[in-house]
């Protein structure tokens, strides 16, 4: 199993920092992922005064400098509001920076404000999404791309450069809690990135099996269909630390997100049920995590990439921390039981 960190690239939570600051210290953040043994390192794409991930290969092709190992990646690539040609290239590019080590998770993202932005009617939302990953697939399998569709110009027999150092650059679909989005990653045969945020985790096992029986009934090999999760989670010497560092931050943000789309408050109590045995977030030691990271993976009939989002207002120093004991402790724990199963 792959461990990995999503980030949203926060922005400054503090008067004494600045944004080039916390951009600095992003980047020595995936640095830090890449020489403790971690996996991968994704980061996301939003629209917001509160993200620096507008522009996520920029960042990426910044990381790629500067590490030699680690997968890098998008968490997500917010498609509908793309062109396919562009984000492609984007990402190839960073391929050929990264020697063979970019990847896309393409979704439909969680926020709006790329909709009006780039002039897009949010009415389209889902039909977006699907034409413009069908051009995105025919560009990846195509160095010619003959092709057309409802929302942007034909193309005839154009090339489409730079191709990537690898043969099929690896595009994961990411997705919430839409069954249709799990069947249509099936039928693609495309690998699947699930974010659970919320809830229980055990309760999307029927949506990934909709999955694998989508990916079967289109004839992909199950290998093919692989399953990622990414949770919210954060990890420290001891659960009671753990705690004190993520709540605060994580209570204000949800809180504020809550308002702008009609949800509660959060409060302390709901964080514990969500911090329990069966729940979502993934908040404490070492080994409490990592034995929590495969009981999630049991639950869903078996993950092949975990990674963390740990963006709550966490002061760089105790992220970079949090970062050293996921390399150090819970990616070995977790992958030497699952090597055991």
């Amino acid at each position: 199993m792959e461990i990995g960190i999503d980030s949203f690239a926060a922005a400054p939570s503090r008067s004494d920092q600045s944004t080039a600051q916390a951009m600095n210290e992003l980047l020595s953040r995936i640095e830090l992922a890449d020489q403790v043994g971690l996996d991968v390192f994704g980061l996301g794409e939003h629209y917001r005064k509160e993200f620096l991930d507008s522009a996520s290969p920029m960042i990426l092709a910044a990381a790629a400098s500067r590490t030699k190992r680690i997968r890098l990646t998008s968490a997500v690539t917010v498609l509908s509001a793309a062109d396919p040609v562009r984000v492609f290239q984007n990402f190839a590019t960073l391929d050929l920076i990264s020697n063979g080590r970019a990847e896309i998770v393409a979704g439909r993202g969680s926020f709006i404000e790329s909709f009006p932005l780039f002039g897009l009617d949010f009415n389209d939302y889902d039909a977006l999404f699907a034409e413009k990953l069908d051009l995105l697939l025919r560009i990846r399998d195509n160095e010619f791309v003959d092709w057309s569709g409802k929302f942007r110009p034909a193309l005839h027999h154009q090339p489409v450069y730079p191709r990537p150092t690898q043969n099929s650059l690896p595009i994961w679909i990411g997705v919430g809690g839409t069954p249709a989005s799990f069947v249509r990653a099936g039928t693609l045969g495309l690998p699947l990135m699930v974010a659970v945020i919320g809830g229980e985790t055990y309760r999307f096992r029927p949506l990934i099996d909709l999955y694998r029986k989508a990916g079967e009934a289109a004839g992909h090999a199950p290998e093919k269909l692989k399953v990622g999760l990414h949770s919210l989670g954060y990890v420290a010497k001891t659960k009671e630390e753990a705690i004190a560092d993520y709540y605060p931050g994580y209570a204000e943000m949800f809180t504020r997100i809550g308002k702008e789309r009609g949800f509660p408050p959060v409060t302390k109590s709901r964080f514990d049920d969500q911090n329990g045995p069966l729940g979502a977030l993934l908040v404490g030691d070492p080994e409490e995590i990592a034995e929590k990271i495969l009981r999630h993976s049991e639950a869903l009939g078996g993950i092949s990439r975990f990674t963390f989002q740990m963006d709550a207002g966490i002061p760089h120093e105790k992220l970079s921390k949090a970062i050293e004991m996921i390399g150090a402790k819970v990616s070995p724990l977790v992958k030497q039981s699952h090597q055991v199963a």
